[in-house]
């Protein structure tokens, strides 16, 4: 009886760990979209995002994932507030409708569910970005990625962080204001911690 137990739960332990997704929530103090566009083809000019927050589902046994963002536009920083003696500063205007029209589009979404992976690590996320009430395919290319106790809380909660990049056109957004002039071409870089729930 005792050796029947035995192999019954040795049977289980595939199907469980196979049926085991878990679910991730983003720490929005450590999480930020970065982004850099050419100028006046010279110059690439930098900016992130302050306010991101989302969940990431990740089943290592499966090889299966998903990944839910939300991005505040209107969060956006490239370290120019300041209007000086212009008539606005760099970070209005591109809050503004020329740009990522934050007023009419709050939020930028990216929603993925294709994953690849490099053993147990996502290695490529395919998904859909949504901005400017336009959704087009994006993937993101994850550079690294760990997961470990957090070393915080003397190993209380279980987190996983990395970085991940990707590369778009502004333009097939809508997003056509000042091309050729500022680029067309925006290079990605998301840096993401996230806790398990």
């Amino acid at each position: 009886m005792k050796r029947l137990t035995a192999v019954m739960a040795a049977a289980a332990i595939p199907l469980s760990a196979a049926a085991a997704p878990e679910s991730f929530t983003i720490d929005p103090y450590h999480s930020f979209p970065h982004f850099d566009v050419l100028h006046l083809d010279t110059s690439l000019l930098r900016g992130r995002f302050d306010k991101t927050s989302g969940k990431i589902t990740l089943d290592t046994a499966a090889k299966t994932g998903s990944v839910d963002l939300l991005i505040e536009a209107a969060s956006f920083n490239s370290g120019d507030n300041d209007r000086g003696p212009r008539p606005r500063a760099r970070d209005e205007h591109l809050r503004s409708p020329d740009f990522f029209n934050a007023v009419e589009f709050p939020r930028i979404a990216f929603k993925g569910s294709a994953v690849k992976w490099n053993g147990d690590a996502p290695a490529l996320i395919e998904g859909q970005l949504t901005m400017l009430g336009v959704t087009r395919p994006i993937a993101l290319n994850v550079e690294r990625w760990k997961c470990q106790p957090d070393p915080r809380t003397a190993g209380k909660r279980y987190m996983c962080g990395g970085n991940a990049t990707a590369s778009f056109k502004r333009s097939e957004f809508g997003m056509k204001f000042g091309i050729p002039a500022v680029g067309d071409e925006v290079h990605l870089w998301l840096s993401v911690e996230a806790f398990r729930d």
